[in-house]
């Protein structure tokens, strides 16, 4: 799905002021779930929920635009004890929607959709399907996120094990010459 979204005329109709924004552009700065940033998370987040809304006959508008505005905060996830009040996962919603408010208009259905996107983690409890989906894909796609990086720190685990394993091989005909030389039977160790 990374690139599909690129490709659904309805889509980018939906959200193109918003992806051209500087504020909604720098979200690429920012490192989201330690695998990805939050502009791409956003994007996954918007557009699968997108998908949803069509598959429903739900709001596709809303659930797009509000969905790549989620997680519209300027601060990076290790400095988010900072944040203060009630902590990250109910502060950053709110964060989210006031920054949203400043670049465009949002509906009530919009700022429901931002502000409960936490539920579960919160005692918020969205409003509205809508609100309901960008939750449920939020979670959906940090999962995937963390598993695509868990994925990859195995895979170079993996073969650097490799690599050592090929470098012992490699020095294992010089150990046996060198017990050799020693007069050393390997079957007497």
């Amino acid at each position: 799905m990374a690139l599909k979204w690129q490709e659904d005329k309805e889509y980018l109709e939906l959200i193109e002021d918003l992806i051209e924004h500087e504020d909604v552009k720098s979200l690429e700065n920012f490192v989201h779930h330690k695998v990805t940033n939050r502009l791409a998370h956003s994007i996954s987040v918007s557009y699968s929920s997108f998908c949803w809304a069509r598959r429903l006959n739900l709001n596709t508008r809303a659930i797009a635009r509000a969905g790549l505005l989620h997680d519209l905060f300027f601060y990076e996830s290790e400095t988010k004890n900072e944040v203060g009040g009630r902590g990250h996962n109910y502060e950053h919603p709110r964060i989210a929607c006031e920054n949203a408010m400043k670049i465009t208009e949002l509906s009530e259905l919009e700022q429901d959709i931002i502000l409960k996107h936490m539920a579960g983690t919160t005692l918020d409890v969205p409003k509205y399907p809508e609100s309901l989906i960008v939750t449920l894909m939020d979670k959906q796609c940090a999962i995937q996120e963390c598993a695509g990086g868990f994925k990859k720190f195995i895979a170079k685990h993996v073969n650097r094990t490799k690599e050592l394993a090929l470098q012992l091989v490699a020095i294992q005909p010089n150990y046996e010459s060198y017990l050799t030389y020693q007069g050393v039977d390997e079957r007497e160790m």
